[in-house]
């Protein structure tokens, strides 16, 4: 069991998070346009008051820091969701999304043996095999290194053939990958 903290600085903590916590959810909200978001940012902002408490408690407006903290924070988020937004776009492609006979226990064969990768040799995987970009247009995707990505694929075709059981597992990954509506192809 843990200890309970009864000293003045949270005594005064709680009564400023119970004061402005909806105040500062609301302007996340408005801020960021998403309500679902509006919570978490709110809470996150509150953690790291609670972290800088003495100092934020000494300030002559801890409210106007709270809400500063909230603002940078959805912020971040904000531009989190443009840059992803622009990776999706970078690699995304109108094409037809039906397969004629798909090998279908080949496919979930192969998303199984992908969601055993660890995320970046699986990102890595993914990006070159199935939408068949290139690997500076993978590192663009990934922020990450045209040789991290040359590694990570490597590995992870690797792993794959170990998991697949198979030296066809570029094949097996390439045929599942054009089945589930992505490009094939992996040789940019």
């Amino acid at each position: 069991m843990g200890t309970v903290v009864d000293d003045a600085a949270s005594v005064e903590f709680h009564a400023f998070f119970e004061r402005h916590y909806a105040e500062l959810a609301r302007l996340a909200h408005l801020l960021t346009g998403q309500a679902d978001a509006a919570d978490d940012l709110a809470a996150d902002a509150l953690l790291a008051l609670w972290h800088r408490w003495d100092r934020v408690r000494a300030s002559e407006h801890p409210v106007a820091y709270a809400r500063g903290v909230v603002a940078n924070l959805a912020r971040t988020r904000i531009r989190s969701a443009v840059r992803e937004r622009r990776r999706i776009a970078l690699f995304w492609a109108q094409r037809e999304e039906k397969t004629e006979n798909p090998d279908v226990a080949g496919v979930v064969d192969v998303q199984g043996a992908l969601r055993r990768l660890p995320f970046r040799k699986r990102a890595c995987v993914v990006l070159r095999h199935a939408f068949d970009l290139s690997e500076k247009d993978t590192a663009l995707a990934l922020g990450v290194s045209v040789g991290t990505v040359k590694s990570q694929t490597s590995k992870g075709m690797a792993e794959l053939r170990r998991l697949l059981g198979t030296q066809d597992a570029p094949r097996k990954v390439d045929a599942a990958m054009a089945r589930t509506g992505a490009a094939g192809g992996r040789d940019r």
